[in-house]
């Protein structure tokens, strides 16, 4: 449904004109001296000072025309040792619009106590400039998260929306306006859960704007300013929720609903065109948008007393229990990565790289004094005793990483040469894009394997990253240390003695008991990935080797997480198309996303093999993705064959409901385990159903080796670098003004 044009839908009555200060404001709107501040006089004052003095420097999250964010760590008083993010602002610089605008968002952090708010626990003053010490989210912000992967699923924005629409209805029943919703303002914490953040643009005192509370303020980002603030007739707390559609509408598409070359065309847009509603949108999105998206505030979804619980009875958010997700009982979507001995991870390394330094200011003017009186502030669990004569300090950050890849944003990384501490010995393996070496460690002659990666054609990033999630994880292979050095990476990790999976079924063919343990391994590894929301994605016999020589199935090791990804939900699609051809799901073939449902495909093909000493689908090393597709659209394996005619039941129902074609209706991980062949292994038969013999053990391995050489030399789709996405082109021009939004 188009939105119709806007046609005068405000009453012409005003109050007194409103300072405030925003991306875009109009520095010719009215100013007034009377403008509303909130009563700090009922705050309570800690007895001792707070000062620089009182905070190490570690790095710098964030910069702005005004000032810097620093990462710091408070190094006495009550809490010693925690970290903060340090909000600074020169005072010299500041028009009285943005020292108002400080003042304000200073008052507002000191009210404010809620689970989806950042919470201000110091705020002070120098000569010079004004210090607001506020909670450090580790997370990063939700604008980078989108950037990244342009679009979330609905599910993901079902989650984010709810916790953004509480936080919102507990400013609003505040008197509190935040004006200031989008993605840069949107933290996330090392759990996944959101806090707003960046209240210089928030307005105190205006209801519901029924009584005639309005601010005539013309500020904020344009393109999610709602309708009424660019008519300047007034507008009250429903423009958070047209900001609300903003923001959904974005997350859902990786675009914004009104956008065009200038400011002004944008606006026109604002007020006049017609939506174009996405079809791929659930209907529940499309209305949830179009009661968001209606240009007169009192027709708007979330208007008036009882309009946040129209809000949460919207079809769109019936899935959620809002109790719980209140008291932060439901599960985030994604949990960001964060490092413990490097904290910064998750912000701008364009920042993280610099050396914090908290320069001299220049002396401000009388007036600036005068404003800011009353600044300081200590949050009332804080109270304690200061201790004085700390000097300030800073951390300085060692030399510049010479590459550009995000492995130095990771702390641990080694950048030097590999073959200063290890000695590289026989080839172990070989892939697209890496080789695997025996190798042996100078100092202690201790024996490990390396994979060798060549940056210039893979990133390995995410795949050093997840390794360090899991490193200790039974039956994962642990990363021992990450070398870069002249365009490439070396990862070391344990020397599985045992060899692969595959070498051990052309040596010694499986018997259902023993596959049926090996199989619970895979099983419960899978499923501790899955529930991280971490997917394999090239499971086969060669990435799974044995750490005993014996070859015991609890020695099972996973290996090569190259082709890993963090999913980005329950139900997150991937469109990356990473595979062996012979172990790939169908809609992985098919370029249609996949998600968890691909490694337990990946899985059963490993127990196909592992029962009969052949793999379903493949005839030979020459059969290229396409054909086997076309094999897999026929239907499901037949399991008629002589080699099957031994096998149980039970074993037969598993391999089939691993293997089919509809990922919805394989069994997850967890259920697997659950099986009654897993469950009940002690009656399996004990002694193999086939012979494997030598020749065809090479043949079956060789169809693997070839399929693998049919991936690499298959076209490729070409892709338009992110960059040129509009998204990231927008993001790129607002990104040295976001710097205070990122770091808070």
């Amino acid at each position: 449904m188009p939105l119709a044009p806007l046609i005068e839908p405000f009453p012409d009555d005003k109050k007194k004109g409103l300072v405030s200060i925003g991306e875009y404001v109009d520095d010719k709107q009215p100013c007034d001296d009377n403008e509303t501040e909130v009563d700090i006089a009922s705050l309570k004052v800690s007895d001792g000072k707070v000062s620089p003095a009182d905070f190490e420097l570690l790095s710098i999250i964030g910069q702005g025309s005004f000032g810097k964010v620093f990462l710091v760590k408070k190094v006495n008083g009550k809490d010693s040792q925690t970290v903060y993010a340090m909000k600074v602002l020169k005072k010299a610089v500041l028009k009285v619009k943005d020292r108002m605008r400080s003042k304000t968002e200073r008052d507002i952090l000191a009210r404010m106590k809620h689970p989806f708010i950042v919470s201000l626990n110091y705020a002070f003053q120098t000569e010079g400039k004004i210090y607001l010490i506020l909670e450090f989210v580790k997370g990063g912000d939700l604008f980078s998260r989108l950037a990244k992967e342009l679009m979330f699923t609905e599910q993901d924005v079902m989650f984010y929306l709810a916790e953004i629409a509480v936080a919102i209805d507990h400013l609003h029943n505040l008197g509190i306006v935040y004006r200031d919703l989008k993605p840069e303002n949107v933290l996330l914490t090392e759990e996944g859960h959101i806090k707003l953040t960046d209240f210089g643009l928030s307005k105190e005192a205006l209801y519901d704007g029924s009584d005639g509370s309005k601010s005539y303020s013309f500020c904020g980002t344009v393109e999610y300013m709602a309708p009424e603030i660019i008519t300047r007739r007034g507008h009250g707390p429903a423009a958070d929720w047209w900001s609300f559609g903003v923001l959904m509408y974005e997350m859902l598409t990786g675009t914004l609903p009104f956008r065009a070359d200038s400011k002004k065309e944008t606006m026109s847009q604002i007020m006049k065109a017609k939506l174009e509603m996405p079809q791929m949108l659930s209907p529940g999105a499309q209305s949830l948008l179009r009661h968001l998206f209606k240009r007169t505030p009192s027709n708007r979804l979330g208007y008036g007393p009882d309009g946040f619980q129209k809000l949460q009875a919207h079809q769109f958010f019936l899935p959620i229990n809002w109790p719980d997700l209140v008291n932060l009982k439901i599960t985030p979507p994604f949990k960001p990565t964060c490092m413990l001995d490097n904290l910064a991870f998750n912000f701008d390394k364009e920042y993280t790289n610099r050396t914090p330094k908290d320069s001299p200011a220049s002396p401000p003017s009388a007036s600036a004094h005068e404003l800011f009186r009353g600044f300081s502030y200590v949050a009332p669990f804080l109270m304690d005793r200061q201790s004085d004569g700390i000097q300030f300090r800073h951390t300085d950050v060692g030399p510049k990483a010479r590459f550009s890849s995000d492995l130095k944003r990771i702390s641990g990384v080694k950048f030097k040469e590999f073959l200063g501490d290890y000695q590289i010995l026989e080839e172990i393996g070989k892939g697209s894009y890496s080789t695997a070496y025996k190798c042996k460690q100078i100092s202690t002659g201790n024996t490990f394997a390396v994979k060798i990666i060549d940056e210039m054609v893979h990133d390995p990033t995410e795949e050093v990253q997840i390794l360090l999630r899991f490193k200790g994880v039974p039956n994962i292979v642990t990363l021992r240390d990450v070398y870069e050095c002249s365009d490439k990476v070396y990862l070391v990790t344990d020397y599985l003695s045992g060899g692969e999976l595959f070498d051990k079924i052309m040596r010694q063919n499986f018997s259902e008991k023993e596959a049926s343990s090996v199989v619970e391994v895979l099983a419960r590894t899978l499923d501790i990935l899955h529930k991280q929301m971490v997917v394999h994605r090239d499971l086969k016999p060669s990435n799974i080797l044995y750490s005993d020589p014996m070859c015991s199935p609890e020695s099972i090791c996973i290996c090569d997480f190259g082709f890993a990804k963090q999913l980005r939900a329950e139900n997150g699609l991937l469109m990356t198309p990473c595979y062996t051809a012979q172990f790939a799901a169908p809609e992985v073939l098919k370029m249609q996303g996949y998600h968890m449902a691909c490694d337990i495909w990946s899985l059963g093909i490993i127990l196909y093999t592992m029962l009969t000493g052949r793999i379903p689908f493949a005839t030979g090393p020459n059969d290229p993705p396409e054909v086997i597709l076309r094999r897999i659209e026929l239907g499901p394996p037949q399991l008629t064959d002589s080699c099957w005619s031994s096998i149980s039941d039970a074993a037969k129902h598993l391999v089939l409901s691993m293997l089919n074609v509809d990922p919805k209706k394989r069994p997850t991980a967890s259920e697997i385990l659950r099986d009654p062949w897993i469950k009940n292994r002690t009656l399996l038969p004990a002694h193999p159903s086939y012979s494997l013999q030598l020749p065809d053990a090479q043949t079956v391995k060789a169809t693997v080796v070839g399929f693998f050489k049919a991936l690499k030399t298959s076209p490729r789709t070409e892709l338009e670098p992110v960059g040129a996405s509009f998204l990231a082109q927008r993001r790129g021009r607002q990104k040295p003004t976001t710097a205070s939004a990122a770091g808070n």
